[in-house]
């Protein structure tokens, strides 16, 4: 049988309530006892019960990770930076799918019903009335590749996508081409909205280089590979900012099973530098998001609202940098 806390208390002559402070964060113990009670732990092969200690402490150190784009391989490079985070602060990440999800009510009943101590919603597309509704129920929540605001309902924490927009124009037109466009995902996103006016408005003070917008039904390949075929049906744009990798991706697919060459005769630029985009096969230009950064900010911010449930929200932005590789031509 799994050895019990009354048989390490046993063990290293201490009483049971020794032990339990022993495993308790921040609570009081002599130097002497904790490492009485930590030898005959590891001789008795004692792990504390998780479930136990939350009965006592009132948290479960229970994370609610929520996402939207499950098919987006980015979505691995998030989950794997998350997990690792949330485990080395000593919590635990419960992963909720909310892929086609409209009504945020299921989602925060189904989280109350295992009893959170907090909630990340890791989303740019999902609305803001997800993260709000889960504030409205009590639940400490930030707002990971959140849209940023001067008033915040909820912790925000991500990206200028405004000025990302206007990175990518900068570029394009640094590289010389005259007809540009704007490939975005869905148009209802906020992230796709502040991408392409940022994109907008950084052509404005070029008034001799034209630019269309357009949007693919999803952050996905296969949406960037239908959208580019739109496009290349009638004469397309030079170059396309894509708003984001997989994006771009399915736009290169297109472009070269129509014949067409990238950058020679099209160029593309992406957004993220998700791993595949590394890749020698694709050797995508891209403007690059700080996940490392983001998502520290993230587990940080959510611990201390857990902490500080009164603490005003706030918004923590990242910048981001243009990442050469092999689909725009060379600066002139």
């Amino acid at each position: 049988m799994a050895a019990t806390l009354k048989d390490v208390a046993l063990k290293a002559g201490v009483s049971r309530s020794a032990v339990s402070r022993t495993f308790t964060p921040g609570a009081s113990v002599s130097a002497r006892t904790r490492a009485a009670v930590e030898r005959a732990a590891l001789e008795l092969g004692y792990a504390p019960n998780a479930l136990a200690s939350s009965l006592t402490t009132g948290r479960t150190k229970l994370i609610g990770l929520i996402a939207n784009n499950f098919r987006n391989p980015l979505i691995l490079e998030v989950f794997e930076l998350f997990t690792l985070g949330l485990q080395a602060r000593g919590l635990k990440p419960l992963v909720v799918n909310l892929s086609g999800a409209t009504n945020p009510a299921e989602s925060v009943r189904m989280l109350k019903q295992y009893s959170v101590d907090g909630v990340i919603v890791a989303s740019s597309t999902l609305p803001v009335s997800f993260a709000a509704a889960f504030a409205e129920a009590g639940l400490p929540v930030v707002h990971t590749f959140g849209r940023a605001s001067t008033a915040p309902i909820v912790p925000v924490v991500g990206i200028d996508n405004h000025a990302c927009g206007r990175m990518a124009a900068d570029v394009l037109v640094k590289r010389g081409y005259r007809r540009v466009g704007f490939l975005g995902g869905p148009a209802e996103a906020t992230s796709t909205q502040d991408r392409a006016a940022g994109f907008a408005a950084g052509l404005r003070d070029h008034p001799d280089r034209t630019f269309e917008t357009s949007y693919a039904s999803a952050y996905a390949f296969d949406a960037g590979r239908v959208a580019m075929q739109r496009l290349l049906a009638r004469e397309p744009a030079e170059a396309y900012f894509c708003g984001d990798d997989l994006l771009a991706l399915g736009a290169l697919s297109a472009i070269e099973d129509a014949g067409l060459r990238v950058p020679d005769d099209i160029g593309l630029i992406g957004l993220n530098d998700m791993e595949m985009a590394r890749w020698e096969t694709n050797r995508l230009t891209t403007i690059r998001q700080p996940l490392a950064a983001i998502i520290t900010a993230s587990i940080d911010l959510v611990v201390e609202t857990i902490e500080s449930p009164d603490r005003p929200p706030e918004v923590r932005l990242f910048p981001c940098t243009f990442i050469e590789r092999g689909t725009l031509r060379a600066v002139p």
